[in-house]
């Protein structure tokens, strides 16, 4: 889920914080089988979607997925699973080694090298994550959730323009996708032009099929304007109470880098009375 971790630095280094998730969200679209692996074959079954879990949960899982890799890591679906819920637990220098290991087995497989150029971006080889990306991108059948990936990592490299041209064209191929039009409002945000975020984040979060992560990514563009109230509701959407509770501290903090949230709150509460 977008809003899982917390960062801590200055106003550049929540730019660069955003940039992460702009990545995790457009490349953990682009297993059209990744939520199906985690619930058939030798995989331990999840009680629900690996996105909507708790940190305690997520390690849980994580224990369960690693002993299944351990007995058996040349299976595909397993080795997917389980670098995947290692990136969703901060593990992402051993999630890339599980993952060099499958596309070493799948050096053909589509989905492994989308996974793999995944880990690569969440470990910070962003160039490499860009060659592996584009060995699984094929001209005449291309996959948009590649072209959003390829995005989500020139937008970690401040290659805004190219970025939102391969957003673009993956709505060519899928208009409306939630992920796609996230990672673009959220590549608006990088650029500091917060209303044109927010349009492409809210029409994102309305699309059938959008997921919590997409919802996130608002609350925190509508933050940033200074509308906390708002952004609270948003980010308490359709979560349980621990989850709810997480993800408005993580809020919270990111808008303290930018400012404080008693002045946010305080700017919000005179708006309110200057208009009664």
């Amino acid at each position: 889920m977008a809003l899982r971790h917390a960062f801590t630095g200055s106003p550049a280094r929540l730019m660069g914080s955003v940039c992460i998730l702009v990545a995790a969200a457009a490349l953990a679209g682009c297993s059209t089988t990744k939520d199906k692996t985690l619930t058939t074959g030798s995989i331990p079954k999840m009680t629900k979607p690996v996105e909507s879990m708790t940190a305690p949960e997520l390690a849980s899982a994580a224990e369960r997925i690693g002993s299944a890799y351990e007995r058996n890591p040349k299976d595909r679906n397993t080795g997917l699973a389980y670098a995947n819920i290692l990136m969703m637990t901060g593990r992402n220098t051993q999630a890339l080694a599980v993952m060099q290991q499958v596309a070493i087995a799948n050096p053909a497989d589509r989905e492994v090298l989308a996974a793999f150029g995944k880990a690569q971006a969440a470990a910070g080889q962003l160039e490499q994550a860009l060659a592996t990306i584009g060995r699984a991108q094929t001209p005449d059948r291309p996959d948009w959730r590649l072209y959003s990936a390829e995005g989500a990592v020139l937008d970690q490299l401040g290659r805004s323009q190219e970025a939102r041209d391969r957003y673009r064209m993956a709505l060519d191929i899928n208009p409306n996708e939630p992920t796609i039009l996230s990672n673009l409002g959220m590549s608006y945000l990088l650029s500091g032009d917060l209303k044109t975020a927010e349009t492409y984040l809210r029409s994102g979060s309305q699309q059938p099929g959008a997921d919590s992560r997409v919802r996130q990514n608002l609350a925190l563009v509508v933050g940033l304007q200074g509308r906390f109230q708002e952004a609270e509701q948003i980010a308490r959407q359709e979560l349980d109470p621990q989850q709810a509770d997480a993800n408005v501290a993580y809020l919270r903090s990111m808008l303290q880098q930018q400012n404080s949230w008693k002045q946010l709150a305080s700017k919000e509460n005179k708006s309110d009375n200057n208009t009664n």
